[in-house]
């Protein structure tokens, strides 16, 4: 089973005007649907056109921004009922594996750092993690991740990379 089919939210509303932005208005709260995060990137549709984005707040709710050049696209202005369909984006700290996941919630601030990055950043760890060959390297890259993540740091390392053998070194110039 999908994190779409575990958690995907359905709802009819109308866009709304606010400020120079035009929203849709999210009628739950992703945090208790979706876990705490500073940060909620999600995906989905609205009336069956894919939309992706990170919800904004104002305090007291929750809305997604739609662009002018979305909302041209797909023939929608202020005032258009539209049936909205939105789940998160990319792994979430939950659905990992059980290492990672129990690494994750060993050091908190590390995991809300995790959870607070749209999914390409979770993605690229969770890939160079699953890419390790054995069990000792495996454990090595969850340990830098956490120090990376526990850092503010959204990737790993160019020289980790290139140590790894995925990442050739510079060429030198020729003259």
């Amino acid at each position: 089973m999908t994190i779409q089919a575990l958690s995907t939210q359905r709802f009819d509303t109308v866009l709304e005007q606010y400020g120079t932005r035009t929203v849709i208005v999210v009628p739950f709260d992703p945090n208790r649907a979706w876990g705490a995060k500073d940060r909620h990137y999600v995906g989905g549709s609205v009336n069956g056109c894919q939309v992706r984005g990170r919800l904004d707040s104002n305090g007291t709710q929750f809305f997604l921004s739609l662009g002018p050049a979305w909302r041209r696209d797909n023939r929608l202005e202020v005032g258009a009922p539209v049936t909205v369909v939105l789940f998160p984006e990319g792994p979430q700290s939950e659905l990992l594996a059980t290492d990672i996941s129990e690494a994750l919630d060993a050091k908190p601030q590390a995991k809300a750092f995790f959870d607070s990055l749209a999914s390409f950043y979770r993605k690229n760890f969770v890939r160079w993690i699953d890419g390790a060959k054995r069990a000792e390297t495996r454990k090595a890259r969850i340990s830098e991740m956490v120090k990376l993540l526990e850092a503010g740091k959204t990737e790993v390392a160019e020289d980790l990379l290139e140590r790894s053998g995925r990442l050739a070194p510079p060429r030198a110039s020729r003259v």
